[in-house]
């Protein structure tokens, strides 16, 4: 096991530096200077399109798909991410988890509005589509968007998976009931038989339950940990200057760099909120909106909620307490110690209960993106009952494993998988970024005419036959 652990960490390790951070930092740039900072200089326009409503009651709304995007984004990532980053990395991780985040958030403009360029209509009026149908399309390279709903599904079916199993039983640690060798087994089996009485479609109650609750606990998650930085007002001006003199400390990451904040800031700052990695797009193509440009607006606020708010509320809370940080409290310990400071026994119990509930609904969230990777690969068909049973019965078993893996085999496999989909897709957006770019300005042309932007295809070139549901 440690053979395969060091080799998946080397795979890891190679994937993001150089290769991956490249690619994602020349992306981003990239469309940030093409667009003029369209996530920043259209937040305003994002934040009143969130509340548009869609034209037909049947139809998904941009609000509707934008939340669908951010509960697959927000979860254990969000805590035990930002942790695993701050106490392996380093505090300067932070800031690069921001840098990324406001760069990434302009990928994640183009790919939901080439989501939306690209998108098909059922027999039931309602839309679908994703990076496989633009790759397919645009590109003309079938065989490529094949390969990326593999890589889909080996991420959002087995490593996330995996990562999110592992997280959740890991919260459970510092109970004094835990036991290394008999507790993440029973966790692991106690969440694989919840995960599948309800992919079997007898668990409609709890989806609903947790759809409700976990929203909440979000935002009082974010409560909590403001208060907790309230507490410690004191040490708020010190903790950012350590924020920023790790992040600038070029010699000691020049002297690690594969384990340096800034490494690990990217790495989990992507796991967290996934610009640019063609999971969203999935979820933009199915809203019905005026004009494409409209979604890829409304999801760079999905960025921005799950790092500048959630994620920076777990390192903020965890920094702000000053409690020892390294590698043995790694994860849900150092969150869990840092609450603690504050609400005592409570504190962690709190983390206990949050991170259930994200695991849980990421974990189903998950199979959803999985979904329609399967529909594409089988020639636009829904698989058999008999083949989804089958595997469904091997996602239960992935939730099980994931639990009982070491904590860098996790990581690494989740690592790997999604950096393939990144590497497949952020390219493609880059060879049809004209397309959504055009688009833009074509939204930009209208509004400053005073109209509410309506896209038809033929305004910035395109074979309406080829892009029907924008003729």
């Amino acid at each position: 096991m440690i053979d395969i652990v060091y080799i998946l960490n080397e795979i890891d390790n190679i994937m993001y530096f150089p290769i991956l951070i490249i690619v994602m930092a020349l992306a981003g740039l990239y469309f940030t200077t093409r667009t003029r900072g369209v996530q920043i200089r259209l937040f305003p326009e994002s934040v009143r399109l969130l509340l548009e409503p869609s034209g037909d009651d049947n139809s998904v709304s941009s609000l509707q798909a934008m939340l669908v995007s951010t509960a697959s984004r927000v979860g254990t990532g969000n805590i035990i991410g930002v942790s695993t980053a701050i106490c392996l990395g380093g505090p300067g991780a932070c800031f690069w988890m921001w840098i990324m985040c406001i760069i990434g958030a302009s990928s994640a403009f183009i790919e939901s509005t080439l989501a939306q360029i690209f998108k098909k209509k059922d027999e039931n009026g309602q839309f679908y589509g994703g990076p496989a149908y633009y790759i397919e399309e645009g590109l003309k390279k079938p065989k490529i968007a094949a390969l990326f709903c593999i890589f889909l599904i080996a991420t959002y079916a087995v490593g996330f998976n995996l990562l999110c199993s592992y997280n959740l039983q890991s919260t459970f640690m510092d109970y004094s009931f835990y036991n290394p060798s008999i507790t993440p087994a029973i966790i692991g089996v106690l969440l694989a038989i919840i995960t599948g009485y309800c992919l079997f479609g007898g668990g409609k109650r709890i989806v609903n339950v947790t759809g409700t609750i976990v929203p909440l606990m979000g935002v009082s998650y974010v409560i909590i940990a403001l208060i907790v930085i309230l507490i410690n007002y004191s040490n708020i001006p010190s903790m950012f200057l350590l924020i920023f003199q790790d992040a600038f400390d070029f010699k000691s990451i020049a002297g690690g760099f594969v384990g340096s904040c800034l490494v690990y800031g990217i790495k989990r700052g992507l796991f967290s909120n996934e610009a640019g990695v063609g999971s969203a797009p999935n979820a933009s193509a199915s809203a019905s909106v005026s004009h494409p440009a409209k979604q890829g607006l409304v999801q760079t606020l999905s960025v921005y909620i799950d790092t500048l708010l959630l994620c920076t509320a777990t390192a903020l809370m965890c920094l702000s307490t000053g409690v020892a940080r390294d590698a043995a409290v790694s994860g849900a310990p150092y969150v869990q110690n840092s609450i603690a400071t504050v609400f005592g026994s409570a504190g962690p119990i709190f983390i206990t209960v949050a991170m259930v509930l994200f695991a849980f609904t990421t974990l189903l969230g998950n199979l959803y993106y999985v979904d329609n990777a399967l529909i594409f690969l089988n020639k636009k068909n829904k698989p058999t009952k008999k083949f989804m049973n089958i595997f469904y019965i091997f996602a239960i078993l992935i939730i099980f494993v994931g639990a009982i893996i070491p904590m860098d085999a996790a990581w690494a496999m989740a690592d790997i998988t999604m950096g393939g989909m990144t590497l497949i897709n952020l390219p493609t957006c880059v060879i049809l970024g004209k397309i959504a770019i055009d688009c833009l300005r074509d939204y930009e042309k209208k509004k400053k005419a005073g109209k509410d932007p309506i896209f038809k295809a033929a305004d910035i070139g395109l074979d309406e036959e080829k892009f029907a549901a924008w003729k």
